[in-house]
């Protein structure tokens, strides 16, 4: 696993170390002791899926509030997203910064999501599938977000989302 520091305090890009021969390739996706040996913390407790049919798709920005706030590693198993995180900690040095990363099945990367940051993806193919661990345990009532054409953070998206939830549309902008 080849650790790459980002934009954003905390937030990781991880690309995976491939051993390929005529089968394919074989590659770590997650690793206690690596993620320990670059000072991350992160004890994934959850696994979930997220299935996206259209290309353009939207879904964020999405955090957790304190004092359940989540970490996240997401990587894209089908299909092709621009993944974005976004500081949401006041005392950080990134504060109110975001960071925008290509994930694919072809490039095989992850982003790793540290605490206090939102989170959202914007699905460049059709059949996009989104793979996530995510630690501690979801806890019902602490999920926040906010509009992801929310003009404090001006997210630089690739293209305009076709398909954007009901709940995602009704997210508040930052200032409210």
């Amino acid at each position: 696993m080849i650790f790459n520091k980002t934009d954003i305090e905390g937030a990781w890009l991880i690309e995976p170390e491939r051993f390929e021969d005529e089968r394919g390739f074989f590659t770590r996706a997650f690793c206690p002791a690596e993620f320990e040996k670059q000072g991350i913390e992160f004890h994934p407790v959850q696994s979930n899926i997220s299935n996206n049919k259209k290309a353009l798709t939207l879904r964020g920005m999405h955090y957790h509030a304190s004092p359940f706030e989540e970490t996240k590693l997401v990587r894209c198993t089908s299909g092709k997203i621009f993944d974005v995180v976004v500081d949401l900690r006041p005392h950080s040095g990134t504060y109110k910064q975001w960071a925008g990363f290509e994930l694919s099945r072809g490039n095989g990367n992850a982003l790793f999501i540290p605490p206090g940051c939102a989170h959202g993806f914007l699905t460049l193919e059709e059949e996009t599938d989104i793979f996530y661990q995510m630690g501690p345990a979801f806890v019902p009532g602490y999920d926040r977000g906010f509009r992801w054409d929310d003009p404090v953070f001006e997210i630089a998206w690739p293209d305009e989302p076709k398909i954007v939830s009901k709940k995602d549309r009704q997210l508040p902008f930052w200032a409210d």
